[in-house]
């Protein structure tokens, strides 16, 4: 069993002046994200208006599943063009571990 998670940090437009706005950003990009089955949160900057951190959990069979979902999440996320992708960190656990 392999497990891998991905956090993006995300730079919203100058428009998102509150908690509200903000929600209009990140809630079409975590509707989007969940449909390669995968779970997923805003999981940092909660109380900035202007930046939001979004986590992805995958589980897979294999570690090269979970690094192709995670490629796939990654380039959904960074062809956003409402939002700027600041930086992405990964990490991939499996049976070794």
């Amino acid at each position: 069993m392999f497990t891998g998670t991905a956090e993006f940090d995300l730079l919203l437009p100058g428009d998102s002046r509150s908690l509200k706005d903000k929600r209009g950003y990140v809630r079409p990009i975590i509707a989007a994200l969940r449909k390669f089955d995968v779970s997923v949160a805003e999981v940092d900057s909660l109380d900035l208006h202007a930046r939001a951190g979004i986590g992805v959990a995958v589980v897979a069979a294999e570690s090269a599943h979970v690094r192709d979902v995670l490629d796939r999440c990654e380039r959904l996320v960074a062809a956003r063009p409402e939002v700027e992708l600041l930086s992405v960190r990964r990490r991939l656990h499996g049976d070794d571990e």
